[in-house]
């Protein structure tokens, strides 16, 4: 089975359809959030277009510590950044996927806190999750966009705003 190509294939088709949904994103709207325990319109973009490098450092390291600093959300503040964000991640996402084989895919990758262990999969099963994230969040910037009357794009068929796809 060649993975590689499959993660490839799906990274490629889940950018070409948040590009659409970030391409509309509402100025003016950054601070918008459906309710109080809900994250803002703009962290929520900023979060799901930076999960297209999360391949790049699944496949270059072994671990993620939150405690240590490793991650730093990337704080953006316009439909520009959030494109240009988009684009350079899914290149990074996309190079890394080119420059591996398939046996690369089945070391272990581990999600930790101080030290805890929160998660652990195989790095392919990492991607995966990583490529399931980018729908989840989508998905849920579908739900604010509609609250806020912005027509939605198709995803993975017409939308009531899109019905030919």
């Amino acid at each position: 089975m060649d993975t590689l190509s499959q993660l490839k294939s799906e990274l490629q088709g889940e950018y070409q359809t948040t590009r659409k949904f970030i391409e509309l994103f509402p100025e003016g709207k950054n601070d918008y959030a459906p309710h109080e325990k809900s994250m803002k319109m703009m962290p929520l973009a900023t979060h799901l277009v930076e999960v297209f490098e999360w391949p790049n450092t699944i496949l270059n390291t072994s671990e993620l510590d939150f405690a240590k600093g490793e991650y730093k959300p990337s704080v953006l503040s316009t439909r520009e950044d959030l494109l240009k964000k988009l684009d350079d991640d899914y290149e990074a996402g996309k190079k890394a996927l080119e420059n591996v084989q398939e046996d690369d895919l089945n070391p272990s990758w581990t999600i930790k806190n101080d030290g805890h262990e929160l998660a652990s999969w195989s790095k392919y099963g990492a991607i995966r999750h990583a490529l399931n994230q980018i729908t989840h969040h989508r998905a849920q910037l579908g739900v604010y966009y509609r609250l806020n009357n912005i027509p939605l794009p198709g995803s993975y068929g017409p939308s009531a705003d899109n019905p030919s796809f």
